[in-house]
């Protein structure tokens, strides 16, 4: 499991107050770049090898500006060519929201979908929830 801390910003509330809902996914794939290493080790986009299939987020709790966010992200399932990655955001140790991301590997030059290495899934494997 990879744990992120995230200080959430003025400008990510909402007019209630609230960290808005269209953050989640930013925080979320800030705290992926753990497991983007694993495919691309200095993150260069021009050697990307992964896109995403399908993304959600499942609001369970408010979060509010000033206190400290924890985003914990661990590998759900891991495929043939994809895997899940399930990321939950705390703040004061209660969970407020449940992230759930189906990551694809991905040839650019073929435009087609690539089957994970065997280094790939032992790597993913070490992280399994």
């Amino acid at each position: 499991m990879f744990i992120e801390k995230v200080i959430p910003r003025f400008s990510e509330t909402d007019a209630l107050g609230h960290i808005n809902n269209t953050v989640l996914p930013v925080w979320f794939e800030a705290a992926r770049v753990p497991i983007f290493k694993f495919f691309t080790p200095d993150l260069n986009p021009h050697d990307w090898k992964l896109i995403i299939a399908k993304i959600e987020v499942s609001f369970v709790w408010e979060l509010f500006y000033g206190h400290e966010i924890t985003i914990k992200t661990s590998v759900d399932h891991i495929g043939t060519s994809s895997f899940v990655l399930k990321q939950e955001a705390f703040q004061h140790d209660k969970c407020c929201a449940i992230g759930k991301v189906v990551m694809v590997r991905y040839n650019f030059a073929e435009r087609a979908k690539q089957a994970l290495s065997t280094e790939e899934k032992a790597a993913l494997e070490k992280h399994m929830a």
